[in-house]
């Protein structure tokens, strides 16, 4: 018993020590496509299990064509609303080479265009919005000075109103959060309130014969070491896609089975255990919903 209370206490003080607030127990999404339209098989996902946010790519930040500059490129139409239960978060995914440089003006242009897609489209309540990207030990330090310029330029135009009581999205400090992918725990962690640590595409592409590129426990054993030490907060990301790839005139599927994601899973949870209060599925379609069986997507949104 004084064992157990002892891991215990450990266990607490760790979590403790952590940058941000705890993440709230609940389930999301992603949305990765280009126009926001929901069939009646992803609304009912939404509602089944219970899904309280979704991530939802607005656009993505590339390099224009000559290379001096960042652009946007590929920018999501709304043709549908999400059910006023569920937060949309604003999502940008940024290449890296995006941030060999730096990007002067680039935080305060992407705030300013989120804030405008969400007049233009009617959407409130906006809270928090996420960034994306694989950024490396050469490009960290530079992201990381670009997150923190997106942060003053989101929170300052995002202030709390604490008259607004109605809604816990009103009512929340405005948040900025960014992806993580396993290589990136060696790193510093970013000034972010928050990471969603992705568990996929963890493998070689060249080496998809020998083992799955998309989520392979063989790839992620080496990391499980370094979750409980990593100093920041984490929602935890998984994959339910199929990755379709043309390899020497062969059409290759990749996609991977509900037994290794859920073994992983596992694996992650007992090494670090509040990854299962904050869980995502990589992306919502329908076609995705319909890879696995409703136990198994029970089992991935199982805190």
């Amino acid at each position: 018993m004084l064992v157990g209370l002892l891991m215990a206490t450990a266990c607490q003080e760790k979590e403790a020590s952590r940058k941000g607030e705890p993440l709230e127990i609940g389930n999301a999404v992603y949305y990765w496509r280009t126009d926001l339209r929901l069939d009646s098989a992803e609304r009912a996902f939404l509602a089944q299990y219970n899904i309280k946010k979704v991530y939802c790519r607005y656009f993505d930040i590339v390099m224009n064509d000559d290379g001096t500059e960042p652009r946007p490129n590929a920018t999501i139409t709304f043709s549908d609303a999400l059910p006023d239960s569920i937060e949309i978060i604003p999502t940008v995914y940024i290449t890296e080479d995006c941030m060999h440089k730096e990007p002067k003006g680039l935080a305060e242009k992407l705030v300013k265009r989120i804030r405008q897609m969400n007049e233009t489209n009617d959407i409130k309540n906006v809270q928090e919005i996420q960034i994306d990207c694989d950024y490396t030990s050469k490009s960290r330090k530079i992201y990381y000075r670009f997150l923190e310029e997106v942060e003053k330029y989101w929170k300052i135009g995002n202030p709390r109103d604490p008259r607004n009581s109605r809604d816990s999205r009103e009512s929340r400090e405005s948040r900025l959060s960014t992806t993580i992918r396993l290589h990136q725990l060696s790193m510093e962690a970013p000034p972010v309130d928050y990471g969603a640590l992705m568990i996929y595409n963890t493998g070689d592409p060249r080496k998809w014969q020998e083992r799955n590129p998309i989520l392979d426990y063989r790839d992620v054993y080496p990391y499980l070491k370094r979750l409980d030490k990593y100093p920041l907060q984490l929602a935890s990301a998984y994959p339910v896609f199929i990755w379709v790839r043309d390899i020497q005139g062969v059409r290759v599927e990749h996609f991977v089975e509900a037994e290794e994601i859920l073994k992983v899973k596992k694996a992650m949870e007992e090494e670090r255990n509040d990854l299962s209060r904050s869980i995502i599925t990589y992306h919502l379609d329908e076609d995705n919903i319909n890879r696995y069986k409703p136990e198994t997507y029970e089992e991935i949104y199982h805190h």
